[in-house]
């Protein structure tokens, strides 16, 4: 049985034909879904859980437009890029974002082409690369509105770092370790269910736009654009909406059932 159908993926994320096998088509793809599929974590949050499954990722950000986190969102750019024939493998990267890092718990992508390498991650919220990074070291990588390097780093493999205001921070590192399901699975559980894990303390969702970048933390969203910020703090009678109006994200549960916001409201 066929569970990818590169038809109805493609008519999700707005392109109507398949991209070459090329740079520019790995640019295309990745441009199309990350600006189409938000990133989010609304089923953590509702006490669901995630399944990484590839029938359930097809099921879920594909046939009912929903969106996801790392697990959910490379996992599918996995499963297009490899359906449409581009050399492409999984790697399991240790987040840095607090100082202290993670265990392996977020999924990135590897493609070889013609003799480069690029990094391809489509599910790191708020500070998601816009375009693929070619795997090069030790040299600022400009990106739309975005400056990243890559660093050899003793520990952990190599440290993807992002600049801001002049400075840098450490976002994830990772290695070329093979990755089986298996991996998956552990990060997955663990970032889905484990009470240290910020996708299950906090609703989060962000989605970049051409000119500046959405999200939503918990209540608060905000509206970047050219430089500038609009921040909204959401309560029960506009959240669902602002869900639907500004990520696409259509929930069939109400506010209240949104375990992470009961939790704050309850401790307000």
């Amino acid at each position: 049985m066929t569970i990818f159908s590169s038809q109805d993926y493609l008519a999700r994320i707005g392109l109507e034909s398949t991209p070459d096998i090329s740079i520019d088509g790995l640019q295309a793809i990745h441009k199309a879904q990350h600006r189409t599929i938000p990133f989010e974590n609304f089923d953590v949050a509702l006490g669901r859980g995630v399944d990484p499954s590839p029938e359930a990722l097809v099921r879920k950000l594909v046939d009912s437009k929903r969106g996801g986190y790392c697990f959910e969102l490379n996992g599918l750019l996995l499963m297009a890029l490899t359906h449409f024939g581009f050399d492409v493998r999984p790697l399991l990267g240790r987040v840095h974002l607090s100082g202290a890092p993670t265990g392996r718990g977020h999924l990135i992508l590897l493609v070889s082409f013609e003799g480069e390498q690029w990094i391809v991650d489509a599910g790191f919220g708020a500070q998601t690369p816009r375009a693929p990074l070619p795997l090069v070291l030790e040299q600022e990588i400009q990106i739309d509105m975005q400056t990243f390097r890559l660093l050899d780093n003793d520990l952990y493999g190599v440290m993807l770092q992002g600049q801001q205001n002049g400075e840098w921070s450490n976002l994830y590192s990772f290695d070329f370790s093979h990755v089986c399901g298996g991996d998956i699975k552990y990060g997955n559980h663990f970032t889905s269910t484990h009470p240290e894990s910020s996708f299950v303390a906090s609703c989060i969702a962000a989605l970049p736009t051409d000119t500046g970048l959405v999200t939503l933390a918990n209540q608060t969203l905000r509206i970047r654009t050219a430089g500038d910020v609009v921040e909204q703090e959401l309560d029960g009678a506009n959240y669902i909406e602002s869900l639907r109006t500004h990520f696409g994200i259509e929930l069939d549960e109400p506010y209240e059932a949104l375990k992470p916001l009961a939790a704050i409201i309850k401790g307000a």
